[in-house]
């Protein structure tokens, strides 16, 4: 066979075989990347599912709702700045860690007040904000007092017990039905609410309920009810003054930070 024969035969295009070669890891190389970008979205699921369980389990903070697969929504402004942070896996283990503490205070006190509770002068629920230990005014103020009655102290040492060596802030609510007051001590239900939030949290500051940078006093009034103020038992339930246990890491996803008894306070004792 001539020279001129063999030339005719020659391939011209081989370049496919490496073209081929190239494609085919090009297409291993994408598939690598979305078994990657798959495996995180996994991992991001199981997450959002353990953050939104502990919310929920903890009671303190109001879980987003999330739209079923396949449907459109128009995009929401974030009800709460938890949305928009990424937790770690040492932030989703704190939140179980402010869960067994709560549950272990909640369980603690409601047997060391069972009589209380059972006459309805004491509830412990656990509120938006954190675990509530609820004080009716039938059991601690005369109407439109705030001098606490006697065995008041009792109470308070009992709850500063519980919670003296936690690391949670402590917030005294006052709060009063929305019968205007007015006598020789308080012209209106804002001042009956703060003078009782103040007296309370005095107590409990000479109790060493917790350090006073973790300790503040509020007066709500009328305006926070938890029940109808249309009748006498729901303005009794509403004549209340609240001492909330708060995580002091609410906007920080619960990180729980330790902290020293504080130490020089006056004590109110009982010896």
């Amino acid at each position: 066979m001539s020279g001129r024969a063999l030339r005719q035969k020659v391939s011209h295009e081989r370049w496919l075989v490496s073209y081929a070669d190239f494609i085919t890891l090009l297409f291993a190389f994408f598939v690598v990347l979305y078994a990657f970008a798959k495996q995180d979205q996994k991992k991001q699921s199981e997450v959002s599912v353990a953050i939104d369980s502990a919310f929920q389990a903890l009671g303190i903070f109001n879980t987003l709702a999330r739209p079923e697969k396949g449907a459109i929504s128009a995009p929401k402004k974030l009800d709460s700045p938890v949305a928009a942070i990424d937790p770690t896996g040492e932030e989703i283990r704190a939140f179980a860690e402010v869960k067994v503490d709560l549950d272990q205070i909640q369980r603690k006190l409601k047997d060391a007040l069972s009589d209380q509770i059972s006459r309805g002068t004491i509830s412990i629920e656990m509120g938006q904000d954190g675990l509530v230990i609820s004080l009716r005014e039938a059991g601690f103020f005369d109407s439109g007092s705030a001098t606490p009655r006697p065995g008041t102290v009792e109470t308070l040492r009992t709850v500063a017990q519980a919670i003296r060596r936690t690391p949670y802030n402590l917030r005294v609510e006052g709060h009063t039905d929305n019968v205007p007051v007015h006598n020789a001590a308080f012209d209106s239900n804002w001042e009956l609410s703060s003078a009782r939030a103040t007296r309370i949290a005095r107590i409990c500051l000479a109790l060493q309920a917790v350090p006073p940078e973790r300790l503040s006093a509020a007066g709500y009034a009328e305006f926070h009810p938890i029940a109808d103020n249309d009748s006498p038992q729901g303005r009794a339930e509403n004549r209340r003054v609240d001492l909330v246990v708060i995580p002091h890491t609410s906007l920080s996803l619960l990180k729980v930070h330790t902290a020293q008894p504080a130490t020089g306070w006056r004590r109110i004792t009982d010896d």
